[in-house]
């Protein structure tokens, strides 16, 4: 006879033990993308079984990579060229497929435009409501996230049977890619083929700076800059710095600089060690996006910007003296 005591312990085991996610790979085919390795971190703090689900076109490489990850029991692989391009329409059949067999109990994506626009069409499918853009787990059932642009801080708890989760990567360390040894085998096979879209092209932009959500160091430019051609005062310092450029959502709407720069709410979201903030007056958008920045420098002219409030240091002066002042003493 078990005690009750015993009972309670016996049946949390249990409950752990069947506990079983699925983390959606973020790659380029070639490798994966740093995104994953946070999402693998959010995973491991729910507990149980992981496995990760990596689709693309002879994305071999990338799942090769993730299977060193430590903690992780397999890697599921879906090669065709059906999946050229990542779009939801092919892929959220496929992980229902895939849940389908499974019966996993947790469903994680990191919280960027790809998992943005997958997840929430496999919750609706699945008939349950997605939790998105996390930035900690306090159980299996309970997570925590920002609301009101991340002037306030929600914990809630997940009465849902599948969680389906999207991460934010800042708010979580990166899953080391050593240490492990997961069986790769093939995802549920299936006609994942849609009429709903074609997939026609991309167009990367190549830069030698770092991509903005891994940089380490920020530069970023707001309304305050006039023009596109005056973010080359930007560059100027970024260059000295190793650091990647971004820009607020009021330079992007101008056209200063094209959108895959913006950073904010509806842009992205980073926490470098080292965010300089120029011309920009700190919109509660904006901030939602880089107030997590281990240090943060604003120069701007105006004493009452609300982007002060956030900086550790502040300089209240004309940005086109004190840039390229700060530039040549690099």
């Amino acid at each position: 006879m078990f005690s009750p005591c015993s009972r309670h312990l016996f049946f949390s085991t249990q409950l752990r033990r069947l506990q079983s996610t699925l983390v959606l790979a973020e790659h380029n085919n070639e490798g994966l993308l740093p995104v994953t390795q946070n999402a693998l971190s959010a995973a491991k703090k729910i507990g149980g079984d992981i496995s990760v689900l990596v689709a693309g076109t002879k994305c071999g490489p990338a799942a090769e990579q993730i299977s060193k990850a430590s903690g992780v029991s397999k890697i599921l692989v879906a090669e065709s060229d059906v999946f050229k391009g990542f779009t939801a329409e092919t892929l959220a059949p496929l992980i229902l497929a895939t849940q389908k067999q499974f019966s996993f109990t947790h469903i994680l994506a990191p919280a960027t435009a790809f998992g943005k626009a997958i997840l929430p069409r496999v919750a609706a499918k699945l008939d349950v409501s997605p939790i998105t853009d996390i930035i900690g787990v306090k159980d299996a059932n309970t997570f925590v996230r920002t609301i009101y642009a991340g002037n306030a801080i929600l914990t809630l708890e997940a009465k849902d049977p599948i969680k389906v989760v999207t991460v934010r990567g800042t708010a979580f360390p990166p899953e080391p890619l050593e240490g492990g040894s997961a069986a790769v085998e093939k995802a549920p096979e299936g006609d994942y083929k849609t009429d709903l879209v074609e997939w026609v092209s991309q167009e990367l932009t190549k830069s030698d700076r770092p991509e903005l959500t891994s940089a380490k160091n920020i530069v970023s430019g707001g309304r305050g800059l006039k023009s596109g051609d005056n973010f080359k005062l930007l560059y100027d310092l970024a260059d000295k710095l190793n650091a990647a450029v971004g820009a607020s959502r009021a330079a992007v709407d101008a056209g200063f600089v094209p959108n895959d720069l913006q950073i904010g709410q509806t842009g992205k979201i980073v926490a470098p060690n080292l965010y300089i903030a120029v011309g920009i007056s700190g919109a509660i958008q904006h901030l939602a996006g880089m107030k997590d920045s281990k240090t943060i420098v604003a120069i701007n002219k105006d004493p009452e910007a609300p982007i002060f409030q956030v900086a550790d240091y502040g300089l209240v002066a004309d940005l086109f003296k004190a840039v390229p002042e700060l530039t040549s003493k690099l």
